[in-house]
């Protein structure tokens, strides 16, 4: 029987979502008087935050297990393991019959993980995968002491069903937080130090209150709080970019100009087997709107290839999608089927090696893109947020208003937000000098 834990770790994977919700499952144990290490060796229960979306991503989370399990082995310890997450709500007593693990939790019930080890410190079963109606939201403590930028979770779940996606089963429907609850955790947030928050949803701009102010509403009234600086959002759907939305990024100064909007396939064939519920002209038209609202907006996407029946014609088709929108950022994966997916059983699933041919072409395209985008950078003057120090002595880290990582050198502190001149670009980087403010 595992002892109560006194120390824990908790180790996230895949998207922002997860780490906003390893986050919250971090601040739930210690407020039940648990310490936090940073150091998996050193802790009596581990929670294994897991994503669902990337290929063998279950394999890959019993494989997670048995590494924890042999190297605490080798030190003589026994820590409890929780697995919470995407695969704990696909796997649930699966994983406890094949791992032995001693709790499992999905990602709509993890505000009762301190019951559920507490169950599992007193020997009983500790599974909790269900989806209940009530929010876990009210059930989790408030926000502590953060970084400069910080997740808030607005929307969850989906009604999209894309052919290839889980997430519809396993965060389930979606649900849109309440208007107070949301400023109330991002007036906590800032409180507690953060000056840029990003709204997490997996259809984050389908959110919306009995008020019908939809996400774009939310933006301006999180404008008005004292002490936000910026305001993102992730992850959006091309056909809830409504308007309003678009008009928020040319109204609200906080609202920074960035915006990450999958597309996911060039071909109408092939976005049509996917469930898209857009088209390639849709999605480009959208596109023009917030570019006319917002002419130096950062586009960021997500690209599959490989999906079943995608022909040498279709792949064209996506390249020359990217040719046309010129990405600032970009997300691009390999097709791989999810079990109870429509995806999985279709016809045609496309050969590894012409998969990995597509991908290594496309990714060749959307680095091509992303440096000049980078390099036209150059010469701007920009805030730059300062998020962490760097490796080299003085050297500060942070994020411009396109989401572009910024180094530079001189007197500053982590949360500073700094008027800089972009002076040099890499590929995935550049180099900031601080503009010198003339006396008074």
């Amino acid at each position: 029987m595992p002892a109560s834990p006194k120390t824990f770790h908790v180790k996230s994977f895949g998207c922002q979502m997860n780490v906003y919700d390893g986050e919250r499952m971090a601040e739930l144990m210690a407020a039940q008087g648990l310490s936090t290490t940073d150091d998996a060796s050193a802790a009596d229960l581990i929670v294994l935050n897991t994503c669902h979306i990337r290929e063998r991503a279950t394999e890959r989370v019993y494989s997670e297990i048995g590494r924890l399990r042999k190297d605490a082995g080798e030190q003589g310890r026994k820590p409890m393991i929780a697995v919470a997450g995407c695969v704990a709500q696909a796997e649930g007593a699966e994983i406890v019959r094949r791992a032995k693990v001693d709790v499992v939790v999905g990602p709509q019930a993890y505000h009762n993980l301190p019951d559920l080890v507490a169950k599992a410190a007193a020997g009983e079963a500790a599974l909790d995968t269900d989806m209940p109606v009530e929010s876990k939201f009210v059930h989790l403590p408030g926000r502590r002491k953060v970084n400069p930028s910080a997740f808030l979770t607005v929307q969850e779940g989906c009604d999209k069903f894309c052919t290839y996606c889980v997430v519809p089963y396993t965060r389930g429907a979606e649900v849109s937080r309440s208007y107070s609850a949301i400023m109330d955790e991002a007036r906590s947030l800032v409180d507690a130090g953060a000056r840029e928050i990003t709204l997490l949803g997996q259809n984050v701009n389908a959110w919306n209150d009995a008020d019908d102010r939809g996400l774009h509403g939310l933006i301006r009234e999180l404008d008005r709080i004292p002490g936000l600086h910026r305001i993102r959002y992730t992850t959006s759907h091309p056909n809830d970019m409504t308007q309003g939305l678009i008009d928020a990024h040319r109204d609200v100064e906080s609202l920074m100009p960035f915006l990450h909007l999958p597309v996911q396939s060039g071909s109408d064939r092939i976005l049509k087997a996917m469930n898209r519920q857009h088209t390639r002209d849709s999605y480009m038209r959208v596109m023009d709107r917030v570019r006319a609202a917002r002419p130096d907006i950062a586009l960021s996407g997500d690209f599959i290839v490989g999906f079943p029946g995608e022909t040498e014609a279709d792949f064209a088709d996506t390249l020359s999608l990217v040719d046309a929108m010129g990405h600032a950022q970009a997300f691009s994966f390999k097709y791989s089927p999810r079990p109870g997916t429509p995806a999985a059983t279709m016809a045609d699933q496309v050969l590894p090696e012409v998969m990995d041919d597509r991908l290594q072409r496309l990714q060749a395209a959307l680095n091509r893109d992303q440096h000049a985008f980078n390099l036209a950078s150059v010469g701007r003057t920009c805030t730059v947020l300062l998020e962490r120090r760097g490796k080299l002595p003085g050297q500060m880290l942070g994020k411009s208003p396109w989401l572009q990582s910024v180094h530079l050198i001189g007197d500053h502190q982590i949360g500073d937000l700094v008027e800089v001149e972009l002076v040099a670009a890499g590929p995935n980087s550049l180099t900031g000098q601080a503009k010198v403010k003339a006396a008074a």
